[in-house]
C-alpha cells in the first residue's frame, strides 16, 4: 500500500559505466530490465519517485516502461551527490517541495517494500536526519562474508560500518557455543531530510570513507547520525556478473519474490 503523505521523493540513481558489470541497469532479469524491477518496487511504496541518470539509454528504457526520469551530470561521484541534482531538478519540473529523500539502488532488483516502510520509519523520530536500514542476522550465517556490517546504540542509531565482520568476537569458542551476539548487514538505502543532503554533499571525503570505501562513514566521522530501521528481509545487490546470474535464477525459481 502506498503512503498517504506526499513529503518524500524516492530517487533511483542509474549509470551506465559500471566499473564491474557495465550496462547495469539494463541487463535482462526475466523479461524486464533491471531498472524496471527496481522501479516497479520502489513504486509499491513510494507515490513520488523518479530515475537519475546520466545515459540516455537509460533514459529512454525508463519513459517505454512509463516511468519517471530525468537526466543528470555525467560528472557525478556517487549516487548520492546524483540524488540531490535529481531532487533540485526534479521539484523544479514539477513545481512540488520535499521533506525527505530517499535513494534507492538501482541495483536491487528484489528490493523489499519493508526495506523502504522501515527507512520511512526512522523520521518517526524527529531528531533523525538521516537514515538507513540493517538486516539482523545470526554470525554462522554466510551472508555476513564480503559484506557491510554495521554496529548500532540502544537507540538504533549507527556507531560505525565495515567491510570486516563487527563486532569482532575475541573469544570465537565461546560464540560456537553459545551464540548470543547479534549482528547487522548493512542495506544499501538510505533516506535523508532535504537539509542533511545538501550538507552531507558538501563535506569532503574524510580519512574513515576513504579507508573503508563507505561514504556514509563521512557523515559519522564529521559528527552525524544515521538512525537505523530493522528489517528481517535480506537484500540481493548486483554487483557483479555472478551477482546477476544468481538473481536471474531466483527469481525464474521463484515468481513470488
Amino acid at each position: 500500500m502506498k503512503l498517504s503523505t506526499s513529503n518524500i521523493l524516492g530517487v533511483i540513481p542509474a549509470r551506465f559505466n559500471s566499473t564491474r558489470l557495465s550496462g547495469k541497469p539494463l541487463k535482462l532479469i526475466g523479461d524486464k530490465t533491471m531498472i524496471e524491477h527496481v522501479y516497479l518496487r520502489a513504486n509499491k511504496v513510494l507515490e513520488n519517485l523518479v530515475v537519475a541518470t546520466d545515459d540516455s539509454r537509460i533514459y529512454d528504457k525508463v519513459k517505454e516502461f512509463n516511468g519517471n526520469v530525468i537526466l543528470t551530470d555525467i560528472d557525478h561521484l556517487n549516487g548520492t551527490s546524483r540524488c540531490l541534482e535529481a531532487f533540485e531538478k526534479w521539484s523544479l519540473e514539477i513545481n512540488k517541495s520535499f521533506n525527505y529523500i530517499i535513494n534507492i539502488q538501482g541495483d536491487e532488483p528484489l528490493l523489499h517494500s519493508d526495506h523502504l516502510n522501515k527507512l520511512i520509519g526512522c523520521f518517526e523520530d524527529k531528531e533523525a536526519n538521516f537514515a538507513t536500514v540493517a538486516l539482523k542476522i545470526d554470525s554462522n550465517n554466510k551472508m555476513l562474508k564480503e559484506k557491510v556490517c554495521l554496529v548500532k546504540d540502544i537507540h538504533d542509531y549507527a556507531l560505525y560500518f565495515s567491510r570486516n565482520k563487527i563486532p569482532f568476537i575475541r573469544n570465537h569458542k565461546e560464540e560456537n557455543i553459545n551464540n548470543q551476539q547479534t549482528f547487522f548487514q548493512h542495506v544499501g538505502i538510505y533516506g535523508y531530510s532535504i537539509e542533511a543532503l545538501k550538507k552531507f554533499c558538501s563535506l569532503p571525503s574524510s580519512s574513515l570513507e576513504n579507508a573503508e570505501k563507505l561514504e556514509q562513514l563521512r557523515w559519522l566521522e564529521n559528527g552525524g547520525k544515521i538512525k537505523v530501521g530493522i528489517t528481517n528481509f535480506p537484500s540481493y545487490p548486483v554487483d557483479t556478473l555472478e551477482d546477476l546470474v544468481g538473481i536471474r535464477k531466483k527469481i525464474d525459481e521463484n515468481h513470488n519474490l
